[in-house]
Parts: C-alpha cells; structure tokens; sequence
C-alpha cells in the first residue's frame, strides 16, 4: 500500500467512486438522481422544515451548481410529488422550496439506504478506525478550505 500524496488520492478517489456507484444503485429503485437526493438532503439539513423553505439560490449555492441546473433538479423533484415551492415570506421575487409530506417519507427511506450501503463498505473497519478516518479525511478538506480561502 502506497502511502505517498499520489497514492492516497487515487485511495480516496477509488473509494468515492465505489461509495457513488453503490448510492446511485441504491437509488435506482426510487428513480432519482443522485442530485436529486442530494437537493433533498441539502433542503432537509437547511432546517427550513418548519419555517419558510430554502430559496433556490441557496441550494444552488450549497449543491455547488448553477442556479438554472439547480431549477432543473428542482423541477424534477416536483414532478415526483416531492418537493413544493412558495413564494418567499420575506423576499416576493424569491422563491421558497421545502420537501412536501411525501418527499420527507421518501428521504428517510434514503438515509437508510445510504447508511445501510456506508455501513457494507466500511465494516472491516472498527469504530475506532471509523473515527481515525473520518478525522483525517475532514483535517485534509479543512486544510484545502483554508488554502482555497487564502488564495
């Protein structure tokens, strides 16, 4: 096992791969995206469940997309019954998105799922290995956050 910057890359990027393979198949059944579930994932830690909804620059903002694709995938999401979109309580040229009754049901079923597929991946790995990893890998994404912010 290489332990050189290079090969832990290849490492991670191998594993993301793998994980991003086995979420999509775990999708397929509900006929989502992988974008898709994670608009909804990304609307449901908003924590806009009980107030006003997540505006859909935000959540482009958060997926990391343009807004026009982010419309796109919220487009979707409605014709799934999932996802419902309000004019903005504070904002009248904004709109406001939250997960209709359905899309909350629907996204439980999906953290199982995800759980379910991380929990296969990883289960050579004892808790506290579980821990080892997760603090390097996130000490690694903080230190690129920080580089990406100082440029």
């Amino acid at each position: 096992m290489t332990t050189d910057a290079a090969g832990l890359g290849e490492l991670v990027l191998r594993t993301a791969r793998v994980l991003r393979r086995a979420h999509r198949e775990a999708l397929g059944p509900y006929g989502l995206s992988p974008h898709q579930s994670r608009a909804m994932g990304v609307i449901v830690r908003s924590g806009t469940e009980d107030g006003e909804g997540l505006r859909l620059s935000d959540l482009a903002a958060q997926l990391g997309i343009a807004p026009r694709s982010a419309t796109d995938v919220v487009d979707a999401l409605e014709e799934h019954g999932l996802v419902e979109r309000s004019p903005s309580a504070q904002d009248r040229r904004a709109v406001d998105i939250r997960l209709t009754p359905a899309g909350r049901a629907l996204r439980r079923t999906l953290d199982r799922a995800r759980t379910t597929v991380s929990d296969e991946h990883f289960a050579s790995l004892t808790a506290p290995e579980r821990a080892t990893l997760a603090r390097l890998l996130q000490a690694a994404l903080d230190d690129t956050a920080r580089r990406d912010a100082d440029a």
